[in-house]
């Protein structure tokens, strides 16, 4: 006798909740908001960019941030050089904010080695020039307090 379980549940057990941003144009020369941590922190499980339109060729370090309501901004990963990142080039992070941000040029990608802790606030994607381009997002969250909840910004 087969047994059947779906996707989603399968992902949920290993990762926990998935939320997803749609594509978006670069940030020009600031942080732009991907989601918001509400309610509580939670346990950031996995979280992956892909370009969805060719960035322009020319020099901009990129990388995550967790900006909280309380408190100052830390970077989630250090930089990375999108210039001219093709479109279904892969963007994620180690999980150690000393670590460079992960970039390929597509086919597959490292997740997080590292769950990292998010505060109640915002993660977000800092962009050190202004360049065409765009990005999706997709992450994956566990609560850690109960009342925790994620929302694509």
């Amino acid at each position: 006798m087969s047994v059947y379980i779906d996707p989603a549940g399968m992902r949920a057990i290993g990762f926990g909740i998935r939320v997803a941003k749609a594509a978006f144009t670069l940030p020009a020369t600031t942080t732009g908001g991907l989601f918001t941590v509400s309610g509580g922190r939670i346990i950031l499980t996995s979280i992956i960019g892909e370009v969805t339109t060719q960035v322009q060729a020319q020099a901009n370090a990129i990388n995550l941030v967790a900006t909280p309501t309380t408190g100052t901004v830390n970077d989630l990963s250090a930089t990375v050089e999108s210039n001219g990142a093709i479109v279904g080039t892969l963007l994620g992070i180690t999980g150690l904010a000393a670590d460079a941000m992960v970039k390929s040029t597509g086919g597959g990608i490292s997740n997080l080695r590292n769950p990292v802790v998010v505060a109640i606030g915002t993660i977000g994607l800092k962009t050190a020039a202004t360049n065409t381009g765009a990005t999706k997002w997709v992450m994956t969250y566990i609560p850690l307090d109960d009342a925790a909840t994620v929302a694509a910004v």
